[in-house]
């Protein structure tokens, strides 16, 4: 039968449903990633491991990329990858290891594949496999498109927060992105994206449905040129506090998440409108799980 060492490469590029074989790769892949010792059907950590990559050129193949490693090194990259890319998901239903294309979806125009960039393709199999910092071009992609539709969603949070981690291990930069909601962090970037999401709840609470929120107008200036944006909304924000009927707590909630932000900064760079885009994704986040325990306790 076919081994998850065997196997797990299939499902980097393209997960498949739980079942069978497959869910024995899915739970290889978890002790991987969270460092437990390897499963005894692995057999020999030391056994050579060949990647051979190929791309269509013209009537021909050619060879984009070749690594040879073995069963216990790549099982370590690859528990590393997915272990970079964890962070909490929005919905039960996102995939714990997505795929590949599946992530690289989200840095093309539309989420189309034909749209996905050849070279961004191979440079991020290459990280993986090696343990090299992945691609800048994934990061401003990724950047790229979230101020483009405006939407931080599961993957690209995960993607970022894999982008970041992994430049601060390589670099030995001193600095955790965390699974979920980090109030004790004090970085002004991931504090913006939290203010931003606690201003947005503030126009919905006061706006009931309304179609678009600050996210739709603001989200780009404010992820990039702070400064310019923010005293804007600040003062917005009061008028949707007064309007709501829980806008007490939501006024209490932005003094405590201001209160390391002494200046708005006029730029941000591209690593932090990453922070910020995961202070925003985990602020929210954490909202919407408040909201359906609430709701749950109230059944």
């Amino acid at each position: 039968s076919e081994s998850p060492v065997e196997g797990f490469m299939g499902l980097i590029l393209s997960p498949q449903d739980d079942s069978g074989d497959i869910k024995e790769i899915r739970d290889y892949l978890s002790a991987i990633r969270d460092g437990k010792k390897l499963p005894e059907e692995i057999g020999d950590t030391d056994m050579k491991f060949y990647i051979l990559g190929l791309s269509p050129n013209a009537s021909r193949l050619s060879v984009r990329f070749w690594h040879v490693s073995t069963v216990g090194d790549i099982s370590a990259k690859i528990g590393q990858h997915f272990g970079d890319l964890s962070i909490i998901r929005n919905y039960d239903s996102d995939s714990e290891f997505p795929g590949m294309w599946q992530l690289l979806r989200e840095t093309a125009v539309l989420r189309k594949s034909e749209n996905i960039s050849p070279v961004l393709s191979g440079s991020i199999i290459r990280s993986i496999m090696t343990g090299a910092a992945y691609p800048q071009s994934l990061m401003t992609a990724i950047i790229g498109r979230i101020r483009a539709d405006q939407t931080v969603n599961y993957l690209r949070a995960a993607m970022i927060k894999a982008c970041l981690v992994r430049k601060y291990r390589i670099n030995q930069i001193s600095r955790e992105v965390t699974m979920a909601l980090d109030k004790e962090s004090t970085n002004i970037a991931y504090r913006l994206g939290r203010l931003f999401a606690v201003l947005e709840k503030a126009q919905r609470d006061a706006i009931p449905g309304a179609n678009t929120t600050i996210k739709d107008s603001f989200y780009g200036s404010a992820s990039a040129t702070p400064r310019t944006v923010f005293p804007r909304l600040l003062r917005l924000a009061q008028h949707h506090i007064r309007k709501a009927e829980y806008g007490r707590n939501t006024d209490k909630m932005i003094e405590e998440v201001m209160q390391d932000i002494q200046v708005f900064p006029a730029h941000l760079s591209l690593d932090d409108q990453g922070l910020f885009a995961i202070g925003y994704y985990h602020q929210r986040k954490d909202f919407y799980t408040k909201s359906y325990k609430k709701e749950d306790n109230n059944e």
